[in-house]
């Protein structure tokens, strides 16, 4: 048996802890709220990922450390005052203790997002949130301490609800609701499916050591929004609702008198031309391939029917 720890317990931290209990090995899941799967072999521990001095007791014996924090809101002035902060402090405890750190990352720092991004893509986006994911990678690489960042696209799956694919389309496809999406429908746009992610971060931390390495998670042919519903309501045997799609454009205008609308301005390029990636290289290296469409849309579907349920009930 083997220790890992855990940062963070959204989606991905909480299918990587799953993911790692389920295959035998101990798992130390560290939150501010204590929240993580329930599971014998999953230790849930309330810590401010930030603080190093409370993280060093709870990393030590870790063979490796999968950070899945993120800010406390969807906002470059969020990010820019939290997130490199806490990864400092990360990468300083882990480095101490000999850990290797695995992080979960996205596209937003690739120069070039009109082009077909693969690991080899150059990432230097500067400004916004883009630049703040370029200045995270850059600290990683420049590091001491061993990392791997494995990249994925927009995420779909158990688990995951403050996502185009998440709350936003998922539960109008069950209700039988006209879905409004952000920018083309017919698109072609990547989606990581986060059990693929989960699965890829944790074969990247049994790969040899390098200082620094920037991977792919096993992520479909190109999508397109419109394909992506069409599967959830397959898998749910519901009617393909209907689909608008808003310009970014106009979500940029928005985005001038409200605050959140402008954070989704600055990144609805990614689906009003084509956004993709490719994975087939870090599959190899990981040995991975990415769930079939009916396969993961049928786990999604199944996991918010269930969470339906649940909080149908608990208001009963």
């Amino acid at each position: 048996m083997t220790l890992y720890a855990v940062t963070g317990a959204g989606p991905v931290g909480w299918t990587v802890a799953e993911q790692l209990a389920a295959r035998g090995d101990s798992v130390r899941i560290l939150t501010r709220s204590g929240s993580g799967p329930d599971h014998p072999l999953v230790e849930r521990l309330r810590v401010d990922a930030s603080d190093a001095a409370a993280l060093a007791p709870t990393l030590d014996g870790a063979a490796a450390v999968f950070s899945c924090i993120h800010g406390s809101a969807y906002s470059t002035a969020a990010w820019r005052r939290e997130l490199p902060a806490a990864e400092a402090a990360l990468l300083g405890v882990a480095g101490r203790l000999g850990a290797v750190v695995v992080f979960p990352e996205s596209l937003y720092s690739y120069s070039r997002p009109d082009e077909v991004m693969t690991e080899d893509s150059e990432r230097a986006a500067a400004s916004g949130k883009r630049g703040v994911r370029t200045t995270l990678l850059a600290a990683r690489a420049a590091s001491a301490t061993d990392t791997l960042s494995v990249v994925a696209s927009d995420f779909y799956g158990p688990r995951v609800r403050m996502a185009h694919a998440g709350e936003r389309m998922v539960p109008s496809v069950l209700e039988g609701r006209p879905v409004r999406l952000i920018g083309d429908p017919d698109a072609p746009h990547s989606f990581t499916y986060v059990p693929d992610l989960a699965a890829a971060m944790i074969a990247a931390a049994g790969l040899p050591r390098t200082p620094d390495r920037v991977l792919h998670a096993p992520t479909l042919p190109p999508l397109t929004q419109r394909t992506l519903t069409g599967a959830f309501a397959g898998a749910a045997g519901a009617a393909v609702p209907r689909l608008t799609g808003t310009p970014g454009t106009a979500v940029r205008a928005l985005g001038l008198v409200m605050p959140s609308m402008r954070e989704l301005g600055e990144l609805a390029y990614q689906f009003d031309r084509p956004f993709v990636m490719d994975s087939t290289a870090s599959d190899r290296v990981l040995g991975l391939a990415p769930t079939p469409l009916d396969v993961a849309a049928g786990e999604t579907v199944r996991w918010w029917r269930a969470r339906s349920t649940a909080v149908g009930g608990s208001r009963r």
